[in-house]
């Protein structure tokens, strides 16, 4: 008797089908591909070669992973095709019986997996969930005050100048953040983001001997400038952060502490990190991406606490367009899958597998921002080699290794060309790589980059320009080639 729907169709159309011969995926996919080329064959092309691409290349992307392919079918349905602005419960739109049901299962989810008093699962990326955290925090913080000062209920009800006094009001708070070459983020209050031109800006670094987050530093500099909001978060800090202090120094200060967990959500969710390291225990509110350690769709999530749920709630209209129901759908998936005893396996073999990587890195003679790391990501300062990191990540990519150059404490080279490289073990682990081939990959990265050299420029050496030795790279290819076809993404899929 056919053991799923798939087989029991093919079963009908085609005669002498044996159940089981094509996977349900490799069905789903080759089907959604033929669709898609009917209209535009070159795109699904495209989307093919992706795939080989991502078959053929390590992906040392601290930011990236590999979503499985029930998140993936999520996002390909007519879930797309529903406007839902609002919230379940109080849409401004008819007929969301269904995404009513789909969005309040993925919140209940998330506030299960991560011990949260509430969530909000509408964002579509993480700058649109630290929107939806800003504006909820100055909406309590800045605009509830005001209004009860005046006596009113809504913004609507205030005189015209009341409603130009209280702008400058909401545009005029401060917050804090982590420095950008110290490991913070651009959404953190930086010039060139939103958050910047929103809020004043002023940060807080690392101890520039040994690269490591001070805290005494971090409480002098929240006295000193009292700020409305203060994040901690990072996106390329190789070590673990106590959020216990951050809320002891939020609370001191009168701030909202706020945590972009957007790179370690998924060690949250593992239980990897746990008591003072756990974000959604101390901060007032916690926003996060999908698709990093999490391993789900792209888009956002924030948690926060009761207090500042119905801020939360109101990210639609406020700062968001209509929900990606099927992007929610996804979601839900993805923290289901989360929430299984294998994901916990999953997290803790991903800091394992950093941890080994970096210690094999480092009897390479590489050096590595603060001589190692505690979660996911290694910081490389690549100027030993004589290259910057535009150089190095170009000649690893030449070779078949994927990974991004990113700026590094008081960087020479400033945030295009970098001194850095960041690398990430969440996709190699979740291709089931481990210790073994974390010193391989080490070995791989440091063969390249030892036998690559900065280009001759008409004024010194180049800054975008490069050679790597040709034996060098084919012996990398080769051995990148090995690894992979011992650990093959999406190994029940068969669409080549």
């Amino acid at each position: 008797m056919p053991a799923t729907l798939l087989d029991h169709y093919l079963a009908k159309k085609l005669p002498g089908y044996r159940p089981g011969a094509l996977s349900t995926e490799t069905v789903a996919f080759a089907a959604a591909l033929d669709t898609l080329g009917a209209q535009l064959p070159d795109v699904a092309r495209l989307v093919l070669a992706e795939l080989r691409d991502q078959r053929s290349k390590l992906k040392l992307i601290a930011s990236e992973n590999f979503a499985s392919p029930a998140v993936l079918l999520a996002m390909g349905n007519w879930l797309s095709d529903k406007y839902a602005e609002g919230s379940p419960g109080h849409r401004f739109y008819a007929g969301c019986e269904n995404v009513d049901v789909i969005e309040q299962r993925t919140a209940d989810l998330a506030r299960a997996l991560f011990r949260a008093q509430h969530a909000y699962v509408q964002p579509h990326s993480g700058i649109d969930a630290n929107l939806v955290a800003f504006w909820a925090v100055l909406s309590q913080r800045v605009e509830s005050p005001v209004l009860e000062r005046l006596g009113k209920k809504t913004v609507a009800e205030l005189s015209a100048e009341d409603w130009e006094a209280l702008r400058v009001e909401l545009g005029n708070q401060k917050m804090m953040g982590m420095s950008l070459d110290a490991g913070g983020h651009l959404t953190h209050g930086f010039r060139a983001n939103v958050s910047g031109k929103l809020f004043r800006y002023c940060s807080y670094g690392v101890d520039a001997a040994s690269g490591l987050l001070d805290y005494a530093h971090v409480r002098e500099r929240a006295r000193a400038e009292r700020p409305l909001i203060m994040i901690a978060g990072y996106s390329s800090y190789p070590r673990l952060i106590d959020f216990r202090k951050f809320r002891e120094i939020a609370d001191e200060v009168g701030a909202t502490l706020m945590v972009d967990m957007a790179h370690f959500a998924g060690l949250v969710a593992g239980g990897v990190l746990q008591g003072d390291f756990d974000p959604v225990a101390h901060a007032h509110i916690v926003t996060t991406t999908t698709h990093k350690t999490l391993r789900g769709p792209r888009g956002g999530l924030v948690l926060c606490e009761r207090e500042l749920a119905e801020q939360v709630d109101r990210g639609c209209p406020l700062v968001l367009g209509g929900p990606l129901p099927h992007v929610i759908a996804a979601k839900a998936v993805a923290l289901h899958e989360a929430s299984q005893p294998d994901f916990a396996r999953y997290a803790r073999a991903v800091v394992d597998n950093a941890r080994e990587l970096a210690d094999a890195l480092r009897a390479q003679g590489v050096e590595l921002l603060t001589g190692g790391t505690d979660n996911h990501l290694i910081m490389v300062d690549v100027r030993r080699y004589g290259l910057n990191g535009r150089q190095a990540e170009a000649a690893l990519r030449a070779s078949n290794l994927t990974c991004n150059r990113n700026v590094i404490p008081n960087d020479p080279h400033g945030a295009w060309y970098t001194s850095g490289l960041r690398l990430g073990t969440p996709a190699l682990t979740t291709l089931g790589m481990g210790r073994e081939e974390m010193r391989e990959i080490a070995a791989v990265l440091h063969l390249v980059l030892s036998h690559t050299e900065a280009a001759a420029g008409p004024n010194g050496p180049s800054l975008a320009k490069f050679t790597t030795e040709p034996r060098a790279q084919s012996e990398a290819q080769a051995r990148v080639a090995a690894l992979l076809s011992r650990h093959r993404l999406y190994p029940e899929l068969d669409l080549e």
